[in-house]
């Protein structure tokens, strides 16, 4: 090991063992509003935002303007014959904040088609990375690629009026919101499916065309589209895309570039790229248990080594949920509806009675109930869609509607640069002995 990262290690070892002592012996001394604890250990609990969208709910899981996931899949407009909601509604009601009619979320599906055209050049700026790339990481050059478009920049360059930032962001928005679609599915089928591209349909709607474009033209995976963009749309503000998304647009960067550095928190494997470790982890329990159809005594049994290896079953657990995240139930009752007797599918259900039982055992976890990732992989499984590291980008897409409507309503409200305090682990043991005040 090279002599600066030795030093450096053994600076960490003892610094991490004194901030243990200092946390149990002080964590619930408050410091300024919030408690020391709060601010090590991820800021959990500190009220610090405002986002207009959405708030969750510890019981009742993600509250869109209001309604409950359940209350949208009955009160949504919906496609011709279909039965979910459609997404374009969803971004209605976040940026309005009132349920659209049927012709509200239509004139969305018409305006995000004109919208829809993606430059050769980001194409090229794609085709430039290697084939073995992440697709996260082709996402998020696709988009910064397509910043050059930037309404709000060119404007902003120009000299622009405060009160006007919200219009051109929300041209920003739009554009960019209607153009994903189109470079997820050059992305899926560059990566996996020969470089073999498929046009665009302007007669569907935003997520029917994405499976259309990603080579999936079967009706119900249309719906698991609309239903799985619905779902992953916002989660309220202080999730890491979000989050970063408004942070980076309190800069006043544009939504280009607020939305790619949301991106790049997605791709992070204790946020969006959960969804990849689910699906993963399931398919090593099917290797290592040799068969398809593992029996609950056998999950339980490689649950037990999961956790005894130190490791998580990726897909339980959610910091503010203390229930079935109802995004994984909406999932559930997707599928008994058009796969009841999917192998796959039924493991899954057969994790979810397995799973939370043997975590509330050990007394540690607050919520040992699936959130939304726990289902999702198996579903596009069963489709044929098993790449499974391209199910982040599909989050990605969806996640634009809440993050981009959100940052529509920062400008509006004239959200300024986000800059919350910090301190060093020095002040605070000064302040402890009543030598120095940190929070002011």
């Amino acid at each position: 090991m090279e002599f600066i990262k030795e030093r450096f290690r053994l600076k960490a070892e003892t610094a991490n063992a004194e901030l243990k002592v200092l946390l149990k012996e002080n964590g619930n001394r408050k410091i300024g509003e919030v408690t020391l604890s709060q601010a090590y250990q991820g800021m959990r609990g500190i009220t610090g935002l405002v986002t207009e969208t959405s708030l969750l709910d510890s019981e009742e899981g993600i509250r869109f303007r209001g309604y409950t996931i359940p209350e949208l899949q009955q009160k949504l407009p919906k496609a011709p014959k279909g039965d979910e909601p459609l997404p374009e509604g969803l971004f209605y009601l976040m940026l309005v904040g009132d349920l659209p009619k049927q012709e509200d979320t239509e004139n969305i599906t018409s305006l995000w088609q004109r919208r829809s055209h993606v430059p050769n050049y980001v194409f090229a700026t794609i085709d430039a990375l290697p084939l073995h790339t992440h697709p996260m990481t082709m996402f998020v050059t696709g988009v910064m690629a397509l910043q050059t478009e930037s309404n709000f920049a060119k404007e902003y360059a120009k000299g622009l009026n405060k009160k006007d930032y919200w219009s051109y962001v929300y041209d920003d928005a739009m554009d960019l919101i209607a153009r994903l679609p189109r470079i997820a599915a050059y992305i899926y089928r560059r990566k996996y499916k020969n470089n073999e591209h498929i046009q665009p349909n302007g007669l569907l709607d935003w997520a029917g065309n994405l499976a259309h474009m990603m080579g999936f033209d079967d009706e119900s995976f249309k719906e698991l589209m609309r239903l799985y963009m619905t779902i992953h749309a916002d989660h309220e503000g202080g999730n890491v895309s979000a989050h970063t998304t408004h942070l980076v647009g309190s800069a006043l960067s544009d939504p280009y570039l607020s939305y790619a550095a949301g991106m790049n928190g997605l791709a992070g494997p204790l946020h969006g790229l959960a969804n990849q470790e689910v699906i993963k982890w399931i398919y090593e329990m099917q290797e290592t248990l040799e068969t398809k159809e593992p029996t609950k005594d056998q999950i339980a049994s490689y649950v037990q080594q999961t956790l005894s290896a130190g490791k998580v079953v990726p897909g339980y657990g959610h910091a503010v949920l203390r229930k079935t995240d109802p995004r994984f139930t909406a999932q559930m009752l997707f599928g008994k509806k058009h796969m009841p007797d999917d192998p796959l599918v039924n493991t899954v259900w057969n994790i979810y009675e397995t799973v939370p039982p043997i975590l509330q055992s050990l007394g540690k976890i607050k919520n040992p109930w699936p959130n939304v990732d726990a289902h999702s992989g198996a579903l596009l499984v069963h489709y044929g869609l098993v790449e499974y590291e391209f199910y982040t980008v599909l989050f990605g897409v969806s996640r634009a509607l809440g993050v981009l409507a959100s940052l529509c309503w920062d400008r509006a409200l004239g959200q300024p640069l986000e800059r919350p305090k910090s301190v060093t682990t020095e002040a605070v043991k000064l302040w402890l002995q009543g030598k120095e005040e940190i929070w002011e």
